[in-house]
């Protein structure tokens, strides 16, 4: 299918054989990204520390010429470093100052981000479409075709189903978790895979840490008893440490005994991308049937609230202050939505 070049040593169906100590080096990372997001969820002297005293000392001391004559170097990735940076920052305000928990114009700086991130990559998948070989702007090999499209699509409509931030509330418990329930399990795996494709058509040889890895480290938490509706925090915070890590250690993805290289195989980029794009579809029809059948307003209002796996998280995790929050932006009560015991039959 197309002319894609194969690559020059064995490969499976995604990747390259590689060695056992490629599988470990994957475990370990998704491991130590996964503990580093946990610590900093509930340990403020983790945040100090992680976002803001070493990203200091590695910018002035390091990133300047760690990255020079590797894929990492130019502006763009301390770009993408600082964006991510902002953007934990963000969300450990919401746990550090209860008044920009119910600040409107506050809350739309999460989606905000999230969809300037979506966008940008939908952006770049389309664009790689037309390149067929050596992309010179990654200085990666980069074969465009169908799946690209396919992809873009796909992340047009994982963006179009974000809604629910007016909703947003800091878990009661000692780990403060940071809940967004309208991001939902599905959503949550609709964006995964629309993530993966994107990072595997566009970054293939990247894909082994930066899609798998980075991906596998934010969506296990999420879907663990310790990490429910917390997506978004364990996003955030992977994503930045993953990002100081290219900085910091450029060769390790690219040239050391750890790189693990893409097959390159388009049936498997074509397979993904479907994959990613009938999610997608599912994921947004559903939302949209969601939002009609129950007249809500997305802007406005938590779409999935009264749902059995978002109730469950209101009650479980939510202050009485913030049930009712999001029990009148629905009218109705916290009793009759399912969010206390009382409600429950």
């Amino acid at each position: 299918m197309g002319a894609v070049t194969p690559p020059d040593y064995p490969t499976l169906f995604f990747f390259e054989v590689g060695q056992w100590w490629d599988y470990a080096m994957l475990l370990l990372v998704i491991a130590l990204l996964a503990g580093g997001a946990w610590l900093a969820q509930r340990n403020m002297w983790v945040v100090l520390a992680l976002f803001v005293l070493v990203p200091i000392a590695l910018t002035i001391f390091w990133w300047p010429h760690s990255t020079a004559g590797t894929a990492s170097a130019g502006w763009f990735p301390i770009v993408k470093q600082y964006s991510a940076l902002a953007g934990s920052l963000c969300l450990v305000a919401l746990q550090v100052f209860p008044r920009l928990r119910y600040n409107r114009w506050y809350l739309i700086i999460p989606p905000a981000i999230l969809a300037v991130n979506i966008a940008e990559a939908l952006v770049r998948d389309f664009q790689c479409y037309g390149i067929h070989g050596v992309d010179p702007s990654q200085g990666m090999v980069t074969w465009g075709g169908p799946w690209n499209i396919m992809n873009g699509i796909a992340g047009i409509l994982n963006l179009l189903a974000i809604s629910g931030w007016v909703g947003i509330f800091v878990s009661k418990g000692k780990e403060r978790a940071l809940i967004w329930g309208d991001l939902t399990i599905g959503w949550i795996i609709a964006y995964d895979l629309w993530n993966l494709a994107y990072v595997y058509n566009c970054l293939a040889d990247r894909a082994w840490y930066s899609g798998v890895a980075l991906l596998a480290s934010c969506t296990i938490p999420a879907l663990m008893k310790f990490g429910r509706g917390a997506w978004i925090q364990y996003r955030a915070y992977t994503l930045t440490l993953w990002s100081g890590v290219v900085l910091t250690f450029p060769h390790f993805m690219q040239d050391s005994m750890f790189a693990h290289r893409s097959a390159h195989n388009p049936w498997a980029m074509l397979i993904l991308s479907a994959a990613a794009l009938v999610a997608n579809v599912w994921v947004f029809a559903a939302h949209v049937r969601t939002i009609v059948s129950k007249r809500r307003n997305p802007l406005t209002q938590e779409v999935h609230a009264d749902e059995a796996t978002y109730a469950s998280w209101v009650r479980d995790f939510a202050s009485n202050q913030d049930k009712e929050l999001i029990a009148t932006s629905l009218g109705t009560t916290p009793e009759k939505a399912g969010f206390t015991s009382t409600g429950m039959g």
